[in-house]
């Protein structure tokens, strides 16, 4: 049997451990947050090494990759720095494949419902975050608005075009690197806070889409009819989505036992299986996405 283990800077609230079977194989997955603990993540990074056969690095990413350039996150890097046998990944490989896929089952599933209610507009609350799924909205033809700014930084600046996003990550990703991650994502008891804000953006958007804390972060209280595009939800996600009235969720990857798991535990899950030893390219990850029939999964609420 397997066993691949997303050790994250997240919430121990939102821990789960769930056994499912890939191509045939047995696998183990399991995620253990430290509450935002850094010295208690990298000693459970220690500790593990050489026992399990694939790691996620959940609740922080190690690098940004923007338009094909990887922008460190130099705050994130020592947690895994003695890790010296177990390959490691925070998810970058399926955000740029499986999450790619996103709009286009967004538009085979739910298009008339998009037309019907506003139309092709995405809500994307910070870009260079998944790049994969920014790039599916714009060429699957959305309009979109990116929170970079406001998400990260706290500016109430829009930006409107891919153009202009990938212009400001080459200018600030080098710089923003090497802030202390806290400063750019919740972490820990901060990622069950929630201020709202942004309030018109939200509303005008179709889709609201991107990783699923920072939507929640400044989610307003009443926002009916509208679509949700993210990755990780547990039941105490969908509640609060269907409480301020969100009509779908998709998720980008599978819900397994009642809640989807991020891109880092599902990548960490595939390269177990895959038995390389290694990260696997996107070439590996595309062909297991489509042997295994992975896609994006569809919630009403």
């Amino acid at each position: 049997m397997k066993r691949a283990v997303s050790i994250s800077l997240g919430s121990s609230k939102r821990d789960k451990r769930v056994e499912l079977e890939l191509l045939g194989e047995k696998v183990v997955i399991e995620r253990i947050g430290t509450d935002g603990d850094r010295e208690k993540a990298a000693q459970l990074f220690r500790e593990l090494d050489g026992k399990v056969d694939a790691f996620g690095v959940g609740g922080a990413d190690l690098a940004a990759v923007v338009d094909g350039r990887e922008y460190p996150l130099y705050s994130v890097l020592p947690l895994v720095k003695d890790v010296k046998h177990t390959p490691y990944t925070d998810g970058a490989g399926l955000k740029n494949t499986l999450e790619y896929r996103v709009a286009f089952f967004i538009d085979e599933h739910l298009g008339d419902y998009v037309r019907e209610h506003g139309g092709k507009k995405a809500f994307i609350t910070v870009g260079v975050d998944r790049w994969g799924m920014t790039k599916s909205f714009v060429d699957a033809g959305y309009e979109t608005i990116f929170g970079d700014f406001m998400f990260g930084l706290g500016l109430p600046i829009p930006v409107r075009s891919l153009r202009t996003l990938k212009l400001l990550a080459r200018i600030m990703l080098p710089i923003v690197g090497r802030f202390p991650f806290e400063w750019l994502y919740p972490t820990g008891a901060k990622q069950e806070q929630r201020i709202p804000k942004w309030e018109k953006y939200y509303r005008w958007a179709t889709v609201i889409a991107g990783d699923c804390h920072y939507i929640k972060r400044h989610l307003p209280d009443h926002l009916p009819g509208k679509i949700i595009a993210t990755n990780t939800t547990t039941p105490e996600d969908i509640e609060l989505f269907r409480r301020v009235g969100i009509k779908y969720v998709v998720t980008t990857t599978p819900r397994l036992d009642g809640r989807s798991f991020g891109t880092n535990m599902m990548e960490a899950a595939l390269i177990a299986v895959a038995g390389k030893g290694r990260r696997l390219t996107t070439e590996e990850l595309n062909a297991l996405i489509d042997q295994l029939g992975l896609e994006p999964q569809l919630l009403e609420l």
